[in-house]
């Protein structure tokens, strides 16, 4: 496997989490109490704890998709060039 194969991969993988991590935001802006509504049937949270734990998720998700692909991606680009 070449460097080019690699840097590839990483950026399509970048991509991809980005694009899970927006579709996870726009499901919880625009359909947030429909997903409330059905945790709530499995554990007994609060409003505001469930926003929290959903906002501190998606803040830890989109951390791991720079540190675990975009920062690779370009350092090998950086490297590549």
């Amino acid at each position: 496997m070449d460097i080019n194969t690699i840097r590839q991969a990483l950026l399509l993988s970048t991509l991809i989490n980005m694009g899970i991590l927006i579709f996870w935001a726009l499901l919880f802006i625009f359909a947030r109490d429909v997903i409330y509504r059905l945790h709530t049937h499995w554990f007994a949270i609060s409003s505001d704890r469930f926003d929290a734990i959903h906002y501190c998720a998606m803040a830890f998700y989109k951390i791991a998709i720079l540190l675990l692909n975009f920062t690779p991606w370009l350092a090998l680009t950086i490297i590549g060039s």
